[in-house]
């Protein structure tokens, strides 16, 4: 078959059994009509139709074919507004990867508005550190990522948005806090400060590392890392056990895990976070993306 006009032709006298009413339908005359379906039915090797002089009816063949054309006929009509769809931003799919600090912070009302705002995209979530989501996007895979920006220069062929700058708290095992309280009536002080640090290892998140040891160096109590974690739920986890005390952004008190205190810090460092994505990349749902953030941006 040469277009789409034999199936119209086809999906017409099947709807109502009658070549006249299918050609007024149509807009033309029986004749080139009939001519349409024989050559579809030539073409096909089989006929579609019982002809007789009182009426017309769909043979085996044609009913069992019917139930294929007409949604294939449905699909193509549905091509323009899908590509209008597609290239408004209004369709399509979203790749979106985050840090695990991201979890209690930016990541629900960033989802939660763009999913409010554009119902019919397709969004896959994928958590990784910072230095994986830049290799990716580097690499060409995944449209944006919330990542913590790193202290040097992101490549030129990458954009960054700063979305969320917080401030550290201090997670300590409940332990802790009741322990003090019995030795001194008192609150744990900053002795704390002192005890095993569980953190994020350096190579995967360099900047936070260093934010945190940093501080603790400008306090006069020198880092002693116990353990180190890649995911912000197994550091607090580790916390809860009473392996040690983390410095975490303070949206992790969204975090309500038993067996941790959140305490705040004397002048506390500040963490930012943001999204990075590539320059080249036009994708109509990565901007549509990009408008939701900076609505949700708090820097």
């Amino acid at each position: 078959m040469n277009d789409l006009r034999q199936l119209h032709h086809f999906l017409a006298v099947a709807d109502t059994l009658h070549f006249g009413r299918a050609a007024e339908r149509l807009g033309m005359t029986q004749p080139p009509l009939s001519q349409s379906i024989m050559a579809l039915e030539r073409t096909l090797g089989a006929p579609l139709f019982i002809r007789s002089k009182r009426n017309v009816a769909l043979t085996a063949f044609g009913r069992q074919w019917l139930e294929h054309v007409r949604p294939a006929v449905a699909g193509v009509a549905a091509l323009p507004d899908i590509a209008r769809r597609l290239l408004d931003g209004t369709a399509g799919q979203l790749s979106l990867s985050f840090v695990s600090t991201a979890d209690y912070s930016l990541l629900p009302a960033l989802v939660r508005g763009y999913e409010a705002r554009f119902p019919q995209v397709e969004i896959s979530l994928t958590e990784a550190t910072s230095d994986v989501q830049i290799a990716a996007l580097l690499d060409g895979r995944g449209h944006v990522g919330i990542v913590i920006p790193p202290d040097a220069a992101l490549s030129a062929s990458l954009a960054y948005m700063p979305l969320l700058r917080e401030p550290l708290v201090a997670a300590v095992p409940e332990t802790w806090v009741k322990e003090a309280r019995v030795r001194h009536s008192g609150s744990l002080g900053n002795d704390w400060l002192d005890r095993s640090l569980i953190l994020f290892p350096r190579r995967v998140a360099p900047v936070f590392h260093d934010l945190v040891t940093s501080y603790l160096v400008r306090r006069g109590r020198p880092p002693h890392i116990r353990q180190e974690a890649i995911q912000m739920q197994t550091i607090i986890s580790l916390v809860s056990a009473g392996m040690g005390f983390a410095l975490v952004p303070a949206s992790l008190r969204n975090l309500a895990r038993t067996g941790v205190r959140y305490i705040d810090l004397e002048d506390p460092p500040l963490l930012e976070t943001g999204l990075a994505w590539r320059r080249a990349d036009d994708s109509a749902t990565l901007g549509g993306f990009l408008e939701v953030a900076r609505d949700v941006a708090a820097v």
